[in-house]
């Protein structure tokens, strides 16, 4: 199952649950993301042509990111841009999150590991975030 957490139409984030199953190449971002999120899926034999990425210049105006529930039970937090709290969703092992704009803030409920994929480079706290001081309802 995917779920789409939306402020304004906009797509703030995609969940991908660890049940998901789907057949082939499947990508649930939109072609104009810059960070695309997908799942192969293939059956036993099936090849995939050895290939090499091109480089390419892009520009990159919003950072996403990936986050990997790989153990562990985590309560993420969603937040528009001005600190307006506007739902959470609890992940699992195996459960995947997409988050492409809007803030965000988690709360572990169980010990969890974590795996986090973003563009980078990563330039620490100070240039890289902008702190939110979260409001009531």
């Amino acid at each position: 199952m995917v779920e789409k957490i939306e402020l304004q139409g906009q797509v703030i984030c995609l969940i991908l649950r660890r049940e998901l199953s789907c057949g082939g190449a499947t990508f649930f971002t939109p072609p104009e993301s810059s960070l695309q999120m997908g799942i192969l899926q293939h059956r036993q034999g099936t090849e995939l042509r050895p290939h090499v990425h091109r480089e390419s210049v892009r520009t990159i105006k919003e950072v996403h990111e990936v986050l990997h529930i790989e153990y562990g039970m985590v309560e993420a937090i969603f937040y528009s841009d001005d600190g307006v709290m506007l739902g959470s969703s609890i992940l699992r092992a195996g459960d995947t999150i997409l988050l492409m704009r809007g803030g965000h803030g988690f709360r572990m409920i169980e010990d969890t590991r974590i795996l986090e994929i973003k563009q980078g480079p990563y330039r620490g706290i100070e240039e890289d975030k902008r702190c939110l001081d979260p409001k009531p309802v």
